[in-house]
């Protein structure tokens, strides 16, 4: 509380209000990148004019999987995978405190925002792998309806993840989506991220531009071109496609 009346005394007075590091450069570029790279994926997901972009951004979803599992082995404590197997198992023991009456509901928040980013990450493998599999035409239709399943799961995941970020800014009274974008939170003292991992966020902002470049100059050319009752056809790969069926 007297944190929060300093701030607003500093702001009245043009004094800047003091900020502290909680989220590196890294890990908000991978996530700012799967975020956007499952959203576009998703919106193409039903255009033949578009399938080479969502292929694309399949194959980025699958390097950043594995991007964060290296970060989340080999990176700093508060990136690290075994934090989020830290707070999962506290489930059981919250449960324990449920049946008993005696549930944490500050506890049950964190819970809920470890369970929506795990499912988040384990969505993503069988949702690439089944997505390669039905692109290759390995196997019959089955497969597509498997990779359809994960794309709406990863969706409901996300839309669960992103429902728990508003509604839990609302009820502590601050944005929780903030060091996310920032990478700092208000407040005085020392900052929890030590580095920010620039260099290592323009390493990988760099390697995803320069495939989505590579992709981009080494796909098919997809054009539409208007028939004389006002309908389309599809050039390239997806017609090459289509005629092989």
């Amino acid at each position: 509380m007297t944190s929060n009346i300093s701030s607003v005394a500093d702001a009245r007075h043009g004094v800047p209000t003091p900020t502290r590091c909680t989220v590196d450069a890294f890990t908000r570029t991978l996530h700012a990148l799967l975020a956007l790279s499952f959203v576009g994926a998703y919106v193409t997901a039903e255009s033949e004019i578009f399938r080479w972009v969502h292929v694309s951004l399949g194959y980025t979803l699958g390097g950043l999987l594995l991007a964060r599992v290296v970060w989340g082995v080999l990176g700093p404590r508060h990136a690290r995978l075994s934090a989020l197997w830290g707070k999962l198992r506290g489930l059981g023991n919250w449960f324990q405190g449920l049946r008993a009456g005696q549930a944490s509901w500050s506890q049950a928040q964190n819970l809920y925002m470890a369970v929506s980013v795990a499912l988040l990450l384990l969505a993503i493998a069988p949702l690439v792998v089944s997505g390669y599999v039905t692109y290759q035409e390995w196997t019959g239709d089955w497969m597509e309806e498997v990779h359809e399943f994960f794309g709406n799961f990863m969706l409901m995941a996300v839309l669960a993840h992103i429902g728990g970020v508003l509604a839990l800014s609302l009820l502590r009274r601050r944005n929780l989506a903030t060091p996310m974008l920032t990478g700092r939170v208000p407040g005085v003292g020392p900052d929890l991220v030590k580095r920010n991992h620039a260099v290592l966020a323009a390493v990988l902002l760099t390697a995803v531009l320069s495939f989505w470049v590579w992709q981009w100059q080494s796909g098919p050319p997809l054009q539409t071109s208007g028939g004389p009752d006002g309908s389309h056809s599809v050039s390239g790969k997806a017609q090459s496609e289509e005629d092989d069926d």
